[in-house]
């Protein structure tokens, strides 16, 4: 009231302009998307990051078996690896959000007192592995950058948890690096158990 303008510049914005910002990963603009939308796409969205992963996943386990039969397509097709695939990926994500889960509430358990504090976070963390969609593009355009486009994917995508997780519970930016590494850890931890029990990963 005092200074007789918006708190949150972004009530202002075009939507795009919202977007180019959440890409740029400024802070305002995810607490913007956070607590000042009415976002609700948080688990399609969810659903949808690992079938892409998943999708990838498959395709280079394909890869690994190309066969030039044009008749394998029709078996490709009905191949259960895909449903494998989306499995590992869906427990890999989930031990990730586990680990900055207990990583937070053991450092600091006053900031996720509440079910719906939680929720507030998964919801953030959820929104912003939007980076996982470019995997699909980075895979249908397929060159000899790929591995590093996908590195690339995957950095954007730790920003974009770190950011949320900054603005979500208001803290330094030390502390949700520090839980992004141990939910990575517990992440590759998983890798490890699937690849010595002879699973593809």
């Amino acid at each position: 009231k005092s200074c007789q303008k918006p708190v949150d510049k972004y009530i202002e914005y075009d939507p795009v302009i919202i977007l180019i910002n959440a890409i740029l990963c400024k802070a305002q603009a995810y607490r913007h998307i956070l607590f000042n939308t009415k976002i609700n796409i948080h688990g399609k969205l969810g659903i949808f990051c690992l079938l892409c992963e998943a999708y990838l996943r498959w395709l280079q386990l394909q890869d690994s078996s190309q066969n030039t039969d044009p008749d394998d397509l029709i078996r490709y097709a009905k191949e259960w690896d895909f449903y494998r695939m989306f499995g590992i990926a869906s427990l890999e994500q989930t031990s990730f959000l586990l680990g900055i889960f207990l990583t937070l509430w053991w450092m600091r358990p006053e900031m996720l007192k509440t079910k719906s504090d939680f929720i507030l976070l998964l919801k953030a963390l959820l929104l912003s592995s939007y980076g996982k969609l470019l995997l699909i593009p980075a895979v249908i355009w397929e060159h000899d950058y790929t591995p590093l486009c996908l590195a690339f994917i995957k950095v954007f995508v730790l920003i974009s948890n770190s950011q949320a997780i900054r603005v979500t519970l208001n803290l330094n930016r030390l502390l949700p690096w520090l839980a992004i590494v141990f939910g990575l850890i517990l992440e590759n931890g998983v890798v490890c158990l699937f690849q010595n029990m002879g699973w593809d990963v």
